[in-house]
């Protein structure tokens, strides 16, 4: 009986049976070898996810800036598993196994497939025999073991580890093999290197492995590509031929000419940039949590407090953080970094206070969120046990459909935990996985169900893309995400929609004052984190109306 890996859509494809991977290995070596006789230099992306995919087309998409000829023939490699494999025969279809708002992604992808000949995707991994280069895009999470306590937490070497040491049983000597993921400071030098050494070894390899480090800063949304290739970038190598591998590389392949590289002397000192500049992100984010309670208990509308302070230009950076900060890095790049002081550098005195406070901080505030709603429920004289909630955004961050770490999650499942019946309506979401199959996703054991109580109805979830219908009979909103079809909602077609006044919950200043004022007229009640003038407002409505 043969397992099948189901895509988004539902489209099931069977998985490779073993005497399926000699004539797949053919075909690939046939590709690759008529691309090397036409000049092209091989690449094995590993890993087609949600920075490997869109790396791999950037490559595929690069020209000779001589000939204006493609330069680069790209293996996308993805491992046969009943969650991923269906991202390959996509691929090999000339689709992008990865949603993406940027319009820049499905073309690309097509014309490097199916135009220009130049990107193709396996799943046996027999492909590195072929590289010249070896693109590492394989996750490195870091799984904490409590909510809010980042110091429970470990880095999850495994895959890593194990595609590392795929690669070096593999590659030919020359063969320059770059991580572009995320990882643990002192992974490179320390963990990699060694394996690499070891296997070369082991194969009568004289000459030491060319490997190198330079982390991505991927953002999603309508500038993905775009955060790829036109964007500034770090390396570096753990010997002066992979620093020069390396640059020539993304030099080749990046916009490099307006967004200059940046070579570091060693990879631990790549692999720390992005630690810091994440948990630095992470850490100025969070530092407006207690603002926020603050604004909520004295009248004070920290929006207007912020607006106010980006007007001075050293301080226009600063973020109001919504109910929490999603997204794959800031929740656990801080973490990486604490954890490879002790695990990795051999220290065991405790130097860190403000990153996994940071961290901490951030995926707490979810919960404040949850209160709130609950809050503005029992002040409707309406039980939180019963009550329908409608969650308008569940990605993490407004107008993208990407849901790793999202603050509605905490939300859902504190709600859920506390009898409250969710709806969800997202306009950039087709599925919720971490919801509808928490069982196994993100991985078997890495729900955050696990830190919350009755969570199980939670997997009958199911996006709404029609608000009104969303809405009907509905005792609360929670404006979670900032989406641009959010933005501008008329309250009386909100109220007219659920059939009655309801609960209003604001977690991004997307409510301006008038909005909020027209809400309490229409016998709602209104909150928001970090608006504590919403009492003055009402206290003003209630006068009028006596």
């Amino acid at each position: 009986m043969s397992d099948y890996s189901i895509s988004p859509k539902g489209e099931k494809f069977a998985i490779p049976k073993q005497q399926d991977y000699a004539g797949e290995f053919e075909r690939i070596q046939g590709l690759a070898e008529a691309a090397r006789s036409g000049g092209k230099e091989i690449v094995v992306v590993m890993g087609v996810g949600f920075v490997g995919a869109v790396m791999a087309a950037i490559i595929a998409d690069t020209v000779d800036k001589k000939t204006g000829e493609p330069a680069k023939f790209v293996i996308g490699c993805q491992r046969p598993s009943t969650r991923s494999y269906w991202k390959i025969p996509l691929l090999n279809r000339g689709r992008c196994p990865v949603k993406a708002e940027d319009p820049e992604v499905a073309p690309m992808v097509s014309r490097c497939v199916l135009d220009k000949k130049t990107l193709v995707a396996t799943y046996n991994n027999d492909c590195l025999k072929l590289a010249d280069c070896v693109v590492v895009d394989v996750q490195c999470d870091y799984s904490k073991q409590e909510l809010g306590n980042m110091r429970s937490g470990k880095a999850e070497m495994k895959a890593l580890e194990e595609t590392i040491k795929t690669i070096s049983e593999k590659i030919p000597a020359k063969c320059l093999t770059l991580i572009e993921t995320t990882v643990a400071p002192g992974t490179t030098e320390f963990i990699a290197w060694p394996i690499m050494k070891k296997a070369f070894a082991a194969r009568g390899i004289s000459s030491e492995p060319v490997l190198a480090h330079s982390f991505e800063r991927v953002m999603p949304g309508r500038k993905y590509v775009a955060s790829i290739r036109d964007f500034w970038r770090v390396c570096s190598g753990c010997n002066p031929e992979a620093r020069q591998r390396v640059e020539k590389f993304l030099t080749e392949v990046l916009n490099t000419k307006e967004y200059p590289l940046t070579i570091m002397d060693r990879p631990i000192e790549s692999e720390t940039t992005k630690i810091v500049e994440n948990s630095y992100r992470a850490s100025i984010l969070a530092f407006l949590d207690e603002w926020s309670l603050f604004a909520e208990r004295t009248g004070v509308d920290l929006i207007k407090v912020i607006k106010a302070i980006k007007t001075r230009p050293t301080h226009s950076n600063i973020i109001f953080p919504g109910p929490g900060i999603g997204g794959y890095c800031l929740p656990k790049d801080g973490g990486l970094g604490y954890w490879a002081y002790r695990h990795i550098l051999g220290f065991d005195d405790d130097i860190f206070k403000i990153t996994p406070l940071a961290i901490d901080i951030n995926d707490r505030r979810g919960l404040h969120a949850a209160s709130l709603a609950i809050k503005a429920l029992e002040n409707m004289s309406r039980q939180p046990a019963g009550a329908t909630v409608l969650l308008c955004g569940a990605s993490y961050r407004q107008d993208v459909g990407d849901t790793r770490y999202s603050g509605s999650e905490i939300i859902a499942r504190k709600l859920t935990e506390m009898g409250v019946q969710i709806r969800v309506h997202d306009p950039y979401l087709e599925h919720w996985f971490e919801l509808e199959k928490q069982d196994t996703y993100p991985a078997p054991g890495h729900s955050l169900a696990r830190f919350f109580k009755n969570q199980d109805k939670l997997g009958n979830i199911r996006i709404q893309h029609d608000l009104a219908a969303a809405l009907s009979g509905a005792d609360a909103i929670i404006l979670a995400v900032p989406h641009g079809p959010y933005l501008e909602l008329d309250p009386e077609r909100i109220v007219e929609w659920a059939g009655a006044p309801l609960a209003v919950v604001d977690c991004f200043g997307i409510l301006d004052d008038d909005r909020i004022r027209r809400y309490l007229e229409l016998g709602c009640e209104v909150k928001a984190l970090g608006r504590g003038h919403i009492q003055r407002i009402k206290e003003e409505v209630e006068k009028r109306a006596k």
